[in-house]
């Protein structure tokens, strides 16, 4: 007799990063047990090297690709499977920011292919939490073609016309693949984005490792990759409003939403055929459908099967979570 399918937690995967800090640890209560530098923690993957496997329920220790292509459909949507196959298309992480990241840039499923690197990245950063005057690399601060680039780089030029944003806690980041972006020390971010991990990196401030090497750059790769438009604003608003499902971001590879709750919410999926992810940046929450009932706090997120419809979610006092899927377009 087969398992039957029920919101699924996860077991973090953890990175070791040059750049990390102390945060995931101390203001999230996650152990990362023994690395001197926790960077990244990895909530949810589907590459193929770094599957995430679940934590809970019958299916503990299973990786969920292989959950994947046992449902297909029933845990990620018809029309998901029917897009991305046997990988889950969705990658979430924290990410903690004690020095600054490497600028880099991230190409679009078009060059990726092109490369045969798998798909392309696209993402977005929710600011969990960040020091007093933290700031970012977001684009650039003019219209840059390719070729514009080209000669920025060859000049060495690269730190003047980088666009940089002061940031504070709830502010959003929608950063489309070909964006040159760097997050900056002090800043904890929830990262939502396409299952890839391919990333150009373009400068890395003249730091060495522990090795007294400067890690590698791809500059040449990242020329082809390169997308200058600017946008009215790099900063994506989002209204601050309780107990209502708020949109964050909406592209072809997911949407998010914000929920902020006190008390219980009850959500209706039927119209969605996806998946759907519960992420909490603040607080903790119950979960609650038909067959059962989970708690889910911060550090954390849940996977709630397409199969499974109708939920309640009920926050302990106060909580903050994302809400994320995947909405394919029609043909």
């Amino acid at each position: 007799m087969q398992n039957v399918l029920y919101p699924l937690k996860f077991k973090p995967i953890f990175k070791d990063k040059i750049w990390g800090g102390r945060k995931i640890k101390e203001q999230l209560g996650m152990d990362y047990g023994p690395l001197p530098n926790c960077g990244e923690a990895w909530l949810l993957s589907g590459l193929w090297d770094e599957q995430s496997q679940v934590a809970n329920g019958d299916f503990e220790g299973d990786e969920i690709n292989d959950l994947v292509e046992t449902f297909m459909g029933d845990l990620v949507g018809e029309s998901v499977f029917d897009k991305y196959g046997e990988q889950f298309p969705l990658l979430l992480k924290i990410i903690d920011a004690n020095d600054w990241l490497s600028v880099q840039v991230h190409p679009d499923d078009e060059l990726a292919e092109k490369r045969e690197i798998g798909y392309g990245k696209t993402e977005m950063w929710y600011v969990m939490q960040a020091d007093q005057d933290a700031e970012l690399v977001m684009g650039f601060n003019r219209e840059m073609s390719r070729e514009d680039y080209a000669n920025v780089l060859k000049n060495n030029a690269l730190q003047q016309v980088l666009n940089r944003e002061k940031v504070a806690k709830n502010d959003v980041f929608f950063i489309p693949a070909g964006r040159v972006h760097a997050l900056g020390p002090g800043i904890m971010v929830a990262e939502i984005q396409q299952t890839s991990d391919t990333t150009y990196r373009i400068y890395d401030w003249d730091r060495i490792d522990v090795a007294g090497m400067p890690r590698e750059l791809h500059v040449a790769q990242s020329v082809e990759a390169i997308d200058g438009r600017m946008p009215e604003s790099y900063r994506t608003e989002v209204a601050d409003v309780m107990n209502k499902t708020v949109p964050v971001v909406d592209c072809q590879y997911f949407a998010t939403n914000l929920l902020q709750l006190q008390g219980e919410m009850q959500k209706d999926y039927s119209n969605l055929d996806s998946f759907v992810i519960l992420m909490p940046l603040e607080g903790k929450f119950s979960l609650t459908w038909e067959n059962g009932a989970v708690f889910v706090k911060q550090g954390e997120c849940i996977l709630i099967p397409n199969l499974i419809k109708k939920v309640s979610i009920r926050a302990e006092e106060y909580c903050k979570l994302l809400e994320v899927y995947c909405q394919i377009e029609e043909k």
